[in-house]
């Protein structure tokens, strides 16, 4: 990695060069596309808090990486979550220029504020809470076809497959009225859509795919609305005239993609985090109780999302001393803010007993605050003391070296956890 110096608040910078990178000193390359960023991520909180950084497509933003100016720059309004606004830092995950359907997330008050607030009481703690023993049941019934599975071969069997992908994608299609059986579909063309290296032509068959999948599941729907999330949105806000078709399905992706993709790979490495540390392992399954704070330290210490949120500066906007232009991308490294010993002390150990844990940013921050949030920890807190209580014993079944990271996606995890017990 190039060493760079902090220009100064009053050095001239250009508001998007059209070849991409900025006068001075080059941005860190390819620093977004590490499997495991965090000791680079750990020397610029130190001594570079605020640097460039080059994108996929040859552009540059800004990289924050402190705790502090992290939660300052989400918690700002100034600085755009619409890919349209002039320096927004896109990616292939954001869908290049593609406008359409890009759902709440991606637009600025008062938008956003209107779009999210016609789903916000469906994932309020006290709704999510009454879900609980169904999560509980759909746990219980995969723990217990796994252990038929693990009597039948006697050999491995796959967390992620048996487990950790079926039960946020059981929770979500529930909620939304989404057929189960088109389990797969999704978790397809979301591992394409989430994927870093999938070649452009894919990625957009992938997302056209999607959303015509939605489409009529969407158009289904408005002949007969059940009583889930879609169908609430058709009655009461569709057939009032507040959306179209269009906004419906837009929901839909949003809701279906961020409904598992993150929970599932957040079980994953957590089951795997404790299999590594019996000790903690041990003390949370004498102390169930804990398990709640637990899960706080399981999200601040992975932070699955390792190349954002992205955001696009529409003022000239000061963070701890250095001056952010209009028109300038921002990527915020929450996993890195997670990691920031300022807040966190050891902050690179894992710690199920920490007493700030819940004060992580896995979330995010500000108004575009994961709506999910609720329904995420009470995922993971079911299928973490369920393993805890049914598989004392549970292992890797292969040296850590061999499990498969998602070094190649957008969202960190496993793609395959083989364990025996």
């Amino acid at each position: 990695m190039s060493e760079m110096t902090r220009p100064t608040a009053a050095a001239p910078l250009p508001v998007r060069p059209p070849s991409g990178c900025p006068a001075g000193p080059p941005p860190h390359a390819n620093l977004l596309d590490r499997g495991d960023p965090h000791t680079a991520f750990g020397a610029l909180r130190a001594t570079e808090p605020i640097s460039k950084v080059s994108l996929a497509d040859g552009s540059w933003a800004w990289l924050a990486t402190r705790y502090a100016d992290i939660r300052a720059i989400l918690g700002d309004t100034r600085f755009s979550s619409d890919p349209t606004v002039p320096g927004y830092p896109l990616s292939g995950m954001t869908g290049g220029g593609n406008t359409d359907n890009r759902g709440f997330i991606r637009r600025d008050p008062p938008e956003h504020t209107r779009l999210r607030r016609m789903v916000t009481r469906e994932f309020m703690v006290k709704r999510v809470e009454a879900l609980r023993p169904r999560i509980q049941r759909l746990t219980d019934d995969l723990c217990d076809a796994m252990e038929r599975t693990r009597e039948r071969t006697d050999g491995p069997v796959d967390l992620v497959e048996a487990l950790a992908l079926p039960v946020p994608s059981l929770v979500i299609s529930l909620l939304l009225g989404v057929p189960y059986d088109d389990h797969e579909t999704f978790q397809r063309l979301t591992g394409t859509l989430l994927a870093r290296a999938v070649p452009d032509a894919e990625r957009a068959a992938a997302r056209d795919e999607l959303r015509d999948y939605l489409d009529r599941l969407v158009t289904a729907k408005e002949a007969a609305p059940g009583d889930d999330i879609l169908g609430r949105l058709i009655t009461e806000q569709q057939r009032t005239g507040e959306i179209t078709h269009d906004d419906v399905t837009a929901f839909a992706a949003l809701l279906l993609i961020a409904g598992h993709e993150t929970t599932a790979n957040m079980i994953g490495l957590s089951a795997l985090t404790l299999m590594r540390d019996p000790e903690a392992a041990d003390r949370l399954r004498r102390d169930p109780a804990l398990i709640r704070g637990a899960v706080e330290e399981l999200l601040r210490f992975h932070s699955i999302i390792r190349n954002g949120p992205r955001r696009a500066a529409t003022a000239d906007i000061e963070i701890d001393g250095h001056l952010i232009r209009a028109g300038e991308g921002v990527v915020v490294a929450v996993a890195s803010a997670n990691r920031d010993d300022r807040v966190f002390a050891d902050a690179d150990r894992f710690d199920p007993g920490r007493p700030n844990a819940q004060h992580h940013v896995a979330f995010g921050y500000g108004i575009h605050q994961c709506l999910g949030q609720a329904l995420a920890r009470v995922e993971l807190q079911v299928v973490i003391g369920t393993l805890l209580r049914r598989f004392p014993a549970m292992r890797p079944a292969v040296p850590v070296e061999e499990i498969p990271f998602r070094t190649d996606m957008s969202i960190y995890g496993c793609h395959a956890l083989p364990v025996t017990w």
